[in-house]
């Protein structure tokens, strides 16, 4: 419960996730047929980049502020319109106002947050928005409780966990395939940070090993993964990913790789597991 995502909002994790999250999301409206977003670690939806939390970091200078400064590069113009939209340059969107904000009539928001303070300002956020419900509860719970969701069979389950607790790997395994389990005609998208290569490659190697298929991994690095110490890095594994992801999270990283940083940043689009056999 110590974890609070003011200190890192709108660095370059947060970029990277943000503007995949876009994507996917306008992906799947692509259909007409309504959609169910699930973030399971949604926090608070707004960010004072003044605060002293945000100040006390500075995290955000070394991401959205280098790309403000920039003219946006064709893959990033969406995710940016939004950003200064519903942010501009004093604050920064997190990952449930991003969806509120795409949300069709027919689409709906499930977004649960367990710490109390950051629940209740999520939820005066959203206010009466009648397409979102926010849940104060654990957000791999969630995954159990909430999937598959009434009457919709398409949407997204973000997880997003703080990677706090030492079995935070093995939490997110088991979140990702419960998820596939009870929502498997679903798109999940998980988070995950790069110190060093090692717990990485276990977390790809259990998935595959599981028997976890049609999955791609976007990763963009800091610097090399040298130090498991620092965040160097951070990835963000897609299940199901809809039609052109890989070839769209390939220029969305490289847009922000070549912005952000100080010239060592590099990223990657690997898929990791075959798609399913007919899909």
């Amino acid at each position: 419960m110590n974890y609070r995502h003011a200190f890192h909002a709108g660095n370059f994790a947060d970029c990277m996730k943000h503007a995949l999250l876009v994507w996917l999301l306008r992906a799947l409206q692509r259909k007409e047929t309504p959609i169910v977003v699930l973030d399971t670690h949604a926090g608070t939806g707004l960010y004072d980049l003044s605060s002293e939390q945000a100040q006390r970091t500075g995290e955000w200078r070394e991401g959205i502020g280098q790309l403000l400064e920039q003219p946006a590069s064709p893959a990033l113009i969406d995710y940016m319109a939004l950003v200064r939209q519903l942010g501009g340059p004093a604050f920064y969107p997190g990952s449930p106002l991003l969806v509120r904000e795409l949300l069709r009539p027919q689409d709906r928001l499930i977004a649960c947050e367990l710490h109390e303070e950051d629940q209740l300002a999520l939820r005066s956020l959203l206010g009466r928005e009648t397409r979102a419900a926010v849940h104060r509860r654990d957000g791999y719970q969630a995954i159990q409780a909430l999937l598959p969701p009434d009457g919709i069979r398409r949407g997204l389950t973000l997880i997003d966990p703080p990677f706090e607790e030492p079995d935070e790997f093995g939490r997110l395994t088991a979140g990702i395939m419960t998820a596939r389990r009870r929502f498997g005609t679903g798109v999940i998208a998980a988070w995950y940070p790069i110190k060093h290569r090692a717990p990485v490659r276990a977390f790809h190697d259990q998935l595959a090993d599981a028997g976890v298929t049609d999955v791609v991994t976007a990763e963009l690095l800091l610097r090399p993964p040298l130090d498991p110490t620092r965040l160097n890095g951070c990835g963000l594994l897609v299940v199901s990913p809809p039609f052109g992801f890989e070839a769209a999270a390939g220029a969305i990283l490289s847009a922000i790789d070549s912005t952000i940083g100080v010239g060592q940043a590099t990223s990657s689009v690997r898929r990791l597991t075959a798609e399913r056999a007919g899909a």
